[in-house]
């Protein structure tokens, strides 16, 4: 079993016909789901969900795919769509007795967290996205040389069999790439963090590719219907994102607002693990957001 957020109890939730996630569960109060990235688990919160628990019921789960949870095979490209993954959110909290909650994401977590906020606005109440745009948006503003920064979303994306081999043999390469070129202070990913967060993606390669896989697929669809349909997130949205816009020549906050009307958007200075890198910014932008 890989590491857990200290002073928190470990839960094993069934959340869909063979699925149990592992969860990290403490606090007492208004509950809030916080949702990992990748190449990460829960552990990531570890600072943030140690502050938010002294007056909050604070649930970090694994996603379906990676860390402690199950890693269900994927014979029709949908057992990984962010739907699905939003279902298990859901299910994972109303488990634990809250049919209404916060929910914050980053990374991957996010993209799961804003497909929660759009299939189920009665039961989360506020909504965080760390460093992601929308799936749709993404791929969008991801184009010429520039888009080499996301080599990995284009690699994953490929039909299954040559991603996997190629990640499998030599997974901590792989891995460990993103965690290094994504952290401006390597401080904030000790050791011990790094080798537990190499060794639970080493053990998913499958189900983490087809957790990519499905945003260059069933994800789009998703977000294109949503988008025709003219669906947005009814409730409190706070996005921190590092200022990819202007690296990259789009006006992120302005792709948000289509999304979320009752948005703050704000650009941080620290790298992409920012739950690790400034955790107190991230503390102070959670509670913020609880109290719009």
């Amino acid at each position: 079993m890989n590491p857990t957020i200290s002073g928190f109890d470990r839960r094993r939730v069934t959340v869909a016909d063979g699925v149990t996630l592992s969860a990290a569960v403490a606090g007492s109060g208004s509950p809030i789901v916080l949702l990992h990235g990748f190449p990460q688990t829960h552990l990531m919160w570890r600072h943030v969900a140690a502050d938010l628990a002294a007056d909050h019921t604070v649930i970090c789960p694994d996603l379906r795919g990676y860390g402690d949870s199950d890693k269900p095979a994927d014979p029709d490209g949908t057992a990984y769509s962010k739907r699905t993954m939003a279902a298990d959110v859901v299910a994972l909290a109303r488990a634990l007795g809250h049919e209404r909650f916060a929910l914050a994401g980053h990374d991957r977590g996010a993209l799961v967290a804003v497909r929660a906020g759009l299939d189920h606005p009665r039961a989360v109440t506020h909504l965080a996205a760390l460093d992601v745009l929308p799936t749709l948006d993404m791929w969008d503003v991801m184009r010429g040389t520039t888009a080499a920064v996301g080599f990995h979303l284009y690699l994953m994306a490929q039909p299954p069999g040559l991603p996997e081999q190629l990640i499998g043999a030599s997974p901590d390469a792989f891995f460990g790439h993103f965690l290094d070129a994504w952290t401006r202070n390597p401080d904030a990913i000790p050791a011990e963090v790094r080798a537990a967060y190499l060794r639970a993606s080493r053990e998913a390669v499958a189900s983490i590719v087809a957790d990519y896989r499905a945003s260059a697929g069933i994800d789009v669809e998703h977000d294109r219907a949503d988008r025709a349909a003219g669906a947005t997130l009814r409730m409190p949205v706070s996005v921190l994102q590092q200022d990819w816009g202007a690296a990259l020549g789009y006006d992120a906050a302005g792709l948000w607002r289509a999304w979320a009307p009752d948005l703050e958007h704000r650009t941080v200075t620290c790298g992409h693990f920012m739950a690790e890198e400034a955790p107190t910014e991230v503390v102070g932008t959670l509670r913020a957001l609880l109290a719009r």
